[in-house]
């Protein structure tokens, strides 16, 4: 081939898939004020990128047959008429509050799916003309050039286009790219335009073409769909149950598309490492895959999505062992997009259907693992000169003894010995490692494994049904003897927590005590705005905030989960019931309900609506800001809960603030934990000076502070980043 058009193919394939995977968060950030945070938000976003990235190589593979003239001219005619959907603004479709699942999906092949489509055909499209030249080799090595594209389009977004530019500005730079894309395919469509394609030519279904049997196709699908399950189990699993921490999705799909980087290159000597070590890592990362209680959070989450990394790459590795010749790219690559859309399918829809938990996880590791090639690393069992039977009860006892240290390794964990539970884990992972060779025994021990690190707990907590999960997370409510409490958890965060005792019932606890910031201001509200105060409260939680009710005052409720409503209807926790019976709720996304509201309606509005430890980044930006200042009377009060582990939400407050003009102070409360009450940061805000030192007044001996210096403009739906804001400290574990 021409030695010029070479660097061109690697610009362009490197441009699409750039494109491709900046325009995935592009889009995401477009849709936040109407899908919020939700980790399943981001699972239904890949889930309908798999889609379309399947329909765009089916459609590369349905046109490959076709001379490369006219390939060029298919779909340069099909570039051309996507951008009649750009720059890319977010599509108009109805929502129907208990249907997001569905809902999400649709949004977003409406806003996107057009240009989405032909920019992920490219891939294979260019991998095809490649190889219509004799000379030009082996095609599949710009696969791995396209997801080093990928990686740096999906990095791109969180590091430079976000901070710097307005969505509409990031829109507009997008499509800009995309006229680019289409010169570049143009060029590439020159450079073959008059070559003979022998690739395309010669024998596809006859006789001489390369055999591809069913066997071949599913090994296909199921070593590209365990991959893709696995990255979307994983962030799920790491924000669900070990550590909720904000971007933490760009990691798993980071890695994920690095993988195929070191996998699509026969002569890389970390892709082979890293194969080599798969089984060993897994055993050891994959211990705690069935861990349904955060702790040492942020090493785990490290150690899982290098876990997958280093997994991901092993069977990719295998699958770019199975390619085929270059006649049959194109069939390779529908496959392999169809598996990565069923792996999707499953984590993103069927699991959150099927499961009360994170069971895709486990599931999806194991099996990773029974694809694993199975080659020992010392093959002891040869040096020996064991026969097959004495194999087999080699085999037998080391899993006898595995199934033995798990139940000592369960034991140690009630008795909260670390120590031993280490030891005990490198023994049985060294007892896995004893028999690679073959697969039943490696699962077996992994199992043992995953269920003696944590997995008995896990399987107890369904049983006993105290656990359900919605579109929005994973809930679980436990039951605790000293002193008699019932907790609500949403992923790794407390959501709310009530004695059982009759006399306690009805006290605030948790974030809601009577000494934090939204407390003292409900417990004021009669004296600053008299006895039929209006209350408006966004996020129902426990209902805890419903006590602080006194006769003639209104309650009204926001709370975008069903869920977590019933668990109010339902008695199974009693605030509600017992304290405010007559309490509006409204079920939605609260920012969306207040807009079509009337205006001046509330004395107090009280926001406390985090998702774990998620940031609801739409409830936080101006426009989210006007909506509760316009639900507000002109001397009304808002509360802002702003309790973060990994974000310092202070000087974006801050900015809001000084943006308004309005009065800001927080009250740091340090909780009173054998009361139930934990620590928590809240913001009173008023554009009245009355209220405030009403509030103030009202409780002279605590103390609120001002929030300090606001770090940069205030946070709006076209233009924000939690970056400058996060907590670096507690992130990395250094306090």
């Amino acid at each position: 081939m021409k030695a010029s058009a070479r660097p061109l193919f690697v610009a362009t394939i490197l441009l699409g898939s750039f494109l491709l995977f900046l325009v995935q968060p592009l889009v995401a950030r477009l849709a936040l004020p109407q899908l919020g945070g939700a980790p399943a938000v981001w699972n239904s976003a890949m889930l309908v990128y798999q889609a379309l990235l399947l329909g765009g190589y089916a459609y590369a593979h349905a046109i490959s047959r076709l001379t490369i003239r006219r390939q060029a001219l298919i779909h340069l005619a099909l570039m051309v008429v996507a951008l009649v959907f750009l720059p890319i603004a977010l599509a108009d479709v109805p929502r129907p509050s208990g249907y997001e699942v569905f809902w999400v999906p649709l949004l977003l092949v409406a806003t996107i799916g057009a240009p989405f489509f032909v920019v992920a055909a490219q891939a294979p499209l260019i991998q095809r003309w490649y190889a219509a030249e004799p000379s030009a080799g082996d095609p599949y090595w710009l696969y791995a050039a396209s997801n080093i594209g990928s990686f740096a389009g999906l990095l791109s977004y969180p590091l430079l286009l976000e901070p710097n530019l307005p969505l509409a500005g990031q829109s507009i730079a997008w499509a800009v790219g995309y006229g680019v894309l289409i010169v570049c395919m143009a060029l590439l469509a020159w450079t073959r335009w008059r070559t003979p394609d022998i690739a395309a030519q010669g024998p596809v279904e006859g006789d001489d073409a390369e055999p591809i049997g069913w066997r071949r196709i599913a090994l296909w699908l199921a070593l590209s769909a365990v991959p893709s399950g696995l990255m979307l189990s994983t962030t799920t699993h790491l924000t669900t149950d070990i550590v909720a921490m904000p971007l933490l999705w760009v990691l798993p799909l980071g890695l994920y598309l690095l993988s195929f980087v070191f996998a699509f290159n026969a002569r890389s000597t970390l892709g082979f490492a890293l194969a080599r070590t798969a089984p060993t890592v897994i055993l050891l990362v994959g211990a705690m895959a069935m861990v349904s209680r955060g702790a040492d959070g942020i090493s785990i989450a490290i150690a899982a999505v290098l876990m997958l990394f280093v997994v991901a790459t092993a069977l990719h590795r295998r699958l770019y062992a199975t390619r085929p010749e270059p006649a049959r790219l194109t069939l390779f690559y529908l496959v392999m997009s169809a598996g990565g859309a069923l792996g999707g399918l499953f984590a993103a829809i069927v699991a959150p259907l099927l499961f009360d938990w994170v069971w895709e996880h486990p599931l999806l590791v194991l099996a990773a693992a029974a694809l694993l090639p199975q080659t020992p690393l010392v093959p002891w069992m040869d040096r020996l000169g064991l026969s097959a039977r004495q194999r087999r009860v080699a085999r037998l006892a080391l899993v006898l003894g595995a199934a033995l240290l798990g139940w000592w390794m369960t034991r140690a964990i009630d008795a909260q010995g670390d120590m031993t539970v280490h030891l005990l884990l490198l023994a049985i992972a060294a007892l896995g490692v004893l028999v690679l060779g073959n697969r039943w025994a490696f699962l077996a021990i992994l199992l043992i494994l995953m269920l003696a690190r944590g997995g008995w707990t896990t399987l107890g907590e369904s049983a006993a049904g105290i656990r359900e999960r919605s579109y929005f997370g994973v809930y679980t409510v436990r039951q605790f003897d000293n002193p008699p409490t019932r907790v609500l958890s949403h992923g790794t965060t407390i959501h709310g927590r009530q004695f059982l005792d009759p006399d306690r019932r009805d006290l605030p606890t948790s974030y809601y005590g009577p000494t934090s910031g939204v407390g003292l201001a409900l417990s004021a509200a009669d004296a600053i705005y008299g006895d039929n105060a209006a209350i408006g409260v966004i996020g129902l939680g426990t209902g805890t905030l419903a006590c602080y009710r006194e006769p003639g005052q209104r309650y009204t409720f926001y709370e975008i989960d069903p869920m977590v409503v019933d668990y109010s209807r339902n008695g199974v926790f009693t605030y509600l019931r017992d304290c405010a019976p007559d309490a509006r709720i409204h079920l939605g996304d609260a920012r969306l309900e207040l807009e079509g509201e009337p205006a001046q309606q509330y004395d107090i509005l009280a926001v406390d609506a985090f998702s774990s430890d998620a940031i609801p980044l739409h409830l936080l930006t101006r426009e989210a800001m006007h909506a509760y200042g316009r639900a507000l009377k002109p001397d009304g009060l808002m509360l802002i809960h702003i309790s973060n582990r990994y974000v310092n939400l202070r000087p974006v407050i801050a900015a809001h603030a000084l943006e308004n003009g309005w009065i800001a102070l927080m009250r740091d409360d340090p909780g009173d934990p054998e009361q139930g009450i934990s620590a928590s940061y809240w913001v009173a805000i008023a554009s009245d000076a009355v209220p405030m030192a009403k509030l103030l007044q009202s409780s002279p001996q605590t103390n609120w502070i001002e929030l300090g210096d606001p770090r940069g403009p205030a946070w709006t739906d076209d233009f924000a980043s939690i970056l400058p804001f996060l907590d670096w400290g507690t992130i990395l574990g250094d306090r």
